[in-house]
């Protein structure tokens, strides 16, 4: 509901819309800049980017309840003289930079280690951010004006903020300049605050509280603040990993459904014109059953009966109707949830304590996907249930209000519930393919890893979401034989066959199956770095390849960039870099930086092979620049597919000090990597546009 109050005096809202504009948009800046500053040391898995936004919304959890505490148990004089010191205390932390004492080391899970450095990098300048929206509001409400449209504005704020970042930030400014004009924006913003506090405290309100005492709102309405935003916020964090792990690892598609979650904050607290209550309460039972539905491996070929329906559901199956259907339910969900929010919310002198519990509600549907999912489910269980979840508090919504008016509620209530229901019972059938076995699954920090079987071509696959991260034949004949994007005729292939007869030491970027060591010979020495401590159980138990290869095989836990800078020059005779999962790119290991340490743990005439195979990213113009850069020779191997040979079409540049190296027959006919068309693309750990890079 509306709280009344008179209108606000010409231009009195234009500094604290500024304050809390600038607050939001600085708070949606340095989160992607933060991720980009951890890359190096975490990789570019989505688990990392989970951690991080489950960070940020614990810490502005506290920062709302900070802001609650403050209003209600100090003056306004205490408020400015402890909130203008703790913004001190934060500019001297500034500008943002990492700790070494947080950097992970082997293969323990990163998670403690990752909110320890984010803590001490950013902390203490996140949390005061992240007291604006409500403090100022509050500070609003003194007057007795009606300030929830300053939440939709802080919610444009973070929206501009989340797609200027990828559009005008990162591909213009390196990361050291980054820091230095976020910490400029944070003295800017710390100046606004004070000054709108010292404002605010010389001025008499300009309208009283309506004296009437306002109600107070019971523990049931608290409850369900806090339920109507814990489902948005999981079904957020959820979503999103579905789309880039386990439909298309597109860069950039994360932006759209956190680009749509904030559009409907905006919507539903701009007023009341946007959010239709029939419209999103009739869509939810529709598109959310739909969206779960779709989440069966074989939605796309089941029998349909007729042949339009077949046909919607081949197109719902598809990249493109996942992006579209799951993008629509989210967006349908967040405007239930969202807009059911601002129809309870209280009256403004309660405003702390409702944000308090709107901050709750996120951090924990954060908590329930970042940290309680992974441990206790092997598969990504929380999207079907958190759909179930939307679809039980739009029922719970809907019970809540019954009377003589409302008179068919209750029954719709129940209906919503039943939907709910089966939505959580159906969550235990996903797995269930007519086509392909499933024999083993795991999950942990690092996303899920699962392994098929395919019986009808004797075919066994360990996959990472979309993307196959090797395979072996079932048939003992053919089961020592490299497949995949790791075949005799691959570029990886061909370059270890050319290197010398005597024992080879060989490092290997990325585990996978152990595809690679097929390529074993007595007195050969491989050694894999491998930063998922789960792949290597999956691969010893699962695949043949390491146990029977007939080289000396090791396996390094932990990031490879990290593990190599920690060593002693290794002196390989072939590196290997294939570490990119589910076609996402951990930037850190193609800059300039990676590549020096690359030659640098090669033998003078040993070979660097990059696999660089991507639907998305053309990769190639990246390491034509490293090459150039540093003086080498190169070659780029296309490799056509082959299904009775298990070989997979893959593209792999292979980069040495020995211009001779390609004079060897297997080379003839592959093109010299400077020869391609197109600039080069020079990325290095502070500088890097991936936009350049797309296909």
């Amino acid at each position: 509901m509306d709280t009344p109050g008179g209108p606000p005096a010409e231009g009195s809202l234009r500094l604290p819309a500024l304050t809390i504009f600038l607050s939001a948009f600085l708070l949606f800046q340095v989160q992607p800049m933060v991720g980009k500053l951890v890359l190096p040391w975490f990789g570019g898995s989505a688990g990392v980017w989970t951690t991080c936004l489950l960070f940020f919304q614990t810490l502005l959890l506290l920062g709302y309840l900070y802001a609650h505490v403050v209003t209600h148990h100090l003056s306004h004089r205490g408020q400015l003289l402890l909130h203008g010191g703790l913004l001190v205390a934060a500019m001297l932390t500034l500008p943002l930079r990492l700790h070494p004492f947080f950097q992970p080391s082997g293969g323990a899970e990163p998670l403690g280690r990752l909110l320890g450095l984010l803590t001490l990098t950013v902390g203490l300048p996140y949390l005061l951010l992240s007291t604006t929206g409500p403090l100022v509001q509050a500070w609003v409400a003194r007057r007795g004006q009606v300030p929830y449209r300053l939440f939709a504005l802080s919610n444009l704020a973070s929206m501009v903020a989340l797609f200027s970042y990828p559009l005008l930030v990162e591909p213009y400014l390196p990361l050291r300049a980054q820091s230095w004009a976020w910490s400029a924006g944070f003295i800017l913003f710390g100046t606004l605050v004070l000054t709108l506090a010292r404002r605010v405290a010389r001025e008499v309100p300009a309208l009283p509280y309506d004296p009437n005492p306002a109600e107070r709102p019971g523990a049931g309405m608290k409850a369900l603040w806090i339920a109507f935003a814990a489902v948005p916020s999981a079904l957020l964090m959820a979503v999103t990993t579905h789309l880039s792990t386990n439909v298309a690892p597109i860069p950039f598609l994360w932006v759209l459904p956190l680009g749509l979650y904030l559009l409907s904050f905006i919507l539903c607290f701009d007023g009341t014109r946007w959010y239709r209550r029939g419209l999103f309460l009739g869509l939810t039972p529709v598109l959310l059953p739909l969206m779960a539905l779709s989440l069966h491996p074989d939605f796309r070929w089941l029998d349909y009966r007729f042949e339009v329906l077949s046909r919607a559901a081949q197109w719902l199956g598809s990249v493109r109707g996942q992006v579209v259907l799951f993008s629509t339910g989210l967006f349908v969900a967040c405007m239930m949830a969202h807009g059911e929010l601002a129809r309870r919310r209280p009256h403004p002198r309660f405003l702390t304590g409702f944000y308090l519990r709107l901050s709750l509600g996120g951090a924990l549907g954060g908590v329930f996907v970042a940290w309680v999912a992974p441990r206790v489910f092997t598969t990504y269980l929380e999207l079907p249930l958190g759909l179930a979840a939307a679809l039980a508090v739009a029922g719970l919504s809907l019970a809540w209000e019954v009377g003589p008016r409302h008179r068919w509620q209750p029954v719709l209530a129940g209906a919503f519930g039943l939907l709910a229901l089966g939505l959580g019972l159906q969550a235990l059938h996903l797995d269930q393919s007519a086509e392909q076995v499933l024999v083993a699954r795991g999950r942990n920090f690092y996303g899920t890893l699962a392994v098929y079987d395919d019986p009808a071509q004797s075919w066994r696959t360990l996959a990472h979401g979309t993307i196959t991260h090797g395979g072996q034949f079932l048939d003992p004949r053919k089961a020592g034989r490299p497949a995949t994007y790791y075949s005799l005729d691959s570029g990886v292939g061909l370059a270890i066959a050319s290197l010398p007869e005597a024992p080879r030491k060989l490092g290997l970027v990325g585990l996978g199956a152990g595809s690679l060591a097929a390529y074993g010979r007595p007195g050969d020495h491989f050694r894999f770095y491998e930063i998922n401590p789960l792949v290597e159980p999956f691969a010893r138990r699962y695949f043949t390849y390491l146990g029977q290869s007939r080289a000396r095989t090791e396996v390094v836990l932990g990031d490879a960039r990290l593990s190599l800078e920690g060593e002693a020059p290794q002196g390989y005779d072939l590196l290997a870099i294939d570490a990119f999962s589910s076609d996402s790119i951990p930037v850190h290991l193609l800059t300039r930086e990676a590549f020096a340490l690359y030659f640098r743990n090669l033998k003078p005439d040993g070979v660097l092979a990059v696999h660089v195979s991507n639907k998305y990213l053309a990769l190639q113009p990246v390491v034509r620049a490293a090459v150039d850069a540093f003086g080498k020779h190169a070659r780029v191997v296309d490799t056509e597919s082959d299904e009775e040979e298990g070989s997979y079409g893959s593209t792999w540049v292979l980069i040495t000090q020995d211009g001779s190296f390609f004079d060897r027959p297997a080379f003839k006919g592959n093109e010299d990597v400077r020869r391609l068309p197109g600039a080069s693309l020079l990325w290095r750990d502070d500088f890097s546009n991936l936009f350049r890079a797309l296909k």
